[in-house]
């Protein structure tokens, strides 16, 4: 039986401060380029596709639900 094993050449090591530090990815971006990576994100938390409108019945949040029988 064959094994497989992990393609270690897509991670990479930082340390915590590299990895936190996302803003500066985003400093040389367009606005537009980061809308897209916004709606990428989104799409990927709701699994959906940006032809498909995403299903607001997963979540549901009222002010209050813990007092309401």
């Amino acid at each position: 039986m064959d094994t497989i094993k992990m393609d270690r050449s897509v991670a990479a090591k930082l340390t915590f401060e590299e990895a936190d530090d996302h803003v500066t990815f985003y400093n040389d971006k367009s606005p537009l380029e980061r809308l897209n990576f916004a709606c990428d994100i989104i799409n990927s938390i709701f699994n959906s596709t940006p032809e498909q409108k995403v299903d607001r019945t997963i979540i549901s949040a009222r002010k209050h639900a813990e007092s309401i029988q």
